[in-house]
């Protein structure tokens, strides 16, 4: 499989979002097909609107990583997109694949399903921090194509109060890896 170039992220942010449903995300030894992604663009639920000054990435790059911290204790990963525009995906969740004894032992826990669903916790076990902020895609983290689109639903993103009629939420439909099923999915 090869690497997702920049270029793949210099476009609309919401295909971008739905088409690495299934491409595999590559940190070191770890690795693991992604399953869950969410866009967010200028949108009232966006940080380029709520966090304007942390979130310039989102505005000036695309094909770069965007790691920030939640709640003082999670960071959570994201890649820049649109050439022209503003944008970046939220990576929620991946299907582990490689490095999974690595991953438990990040985690705590040798339940594989628990490894990286949800984005602080494909974050602490990919090993990603605010050291992979700003950095192009391809360094530090790959992400390589998918050899074929999987069955993918949409729905509204999670833990958000602003921007909830947006369908931007992309999973692969029935992946156990997913964080959260939604209670009303559209394909």
């Amino acid at each position: 499989m090869a690497d997702l170039d920049r270029e793949f992220f210099a476009r609309d942010t919401v295909i971008v979002a739905r088409e690495l449903i299934g491409t595999t995300l590559v940190a070191g030894r770890c690795r693991g097909r992604i399953v869950e992604t969410e866009a967010y663009t200028t949108d009232a639920a966006s940080h380029a609107v709520t966090r304007s000054r942390q979130a310039a990435i989102m505005r000036e790059t695309y094909g770069h990583l965007y790691v920030y911290l939640i709640y003082g204790m999670y960071y959570c990963l994201n890649v820049t997109t649109e050439r022209r525009g503003t944008g970046a995906v939220l990576i929620r969740a991946v299907e582990p694949t490689r490095g999974i004894g690595l991953m438990s032992e990040r985690r705590g826990t040798p339940n594989i399903k628990q490894l990286a669903s949800g984005p602080g916790r494909l974050c602490a076990a990919f090993g990603i921090d605010l050291a992979m902020n700003g950095k192009p895609i391809g360094r530090d983290l790959r992400i390589l194509a998918r050899a074929a689109e999987p069955p993918i639903s949409a729905s509204a993103r999670i833990g958000i109060t602003r921007a909830t009629e947006l369908d931007w939420r992309f999973y692969e439909t029935g992946n156990p890896f997913v964080s959260r099923q939604p209670p009303k999915a559209r394909a």
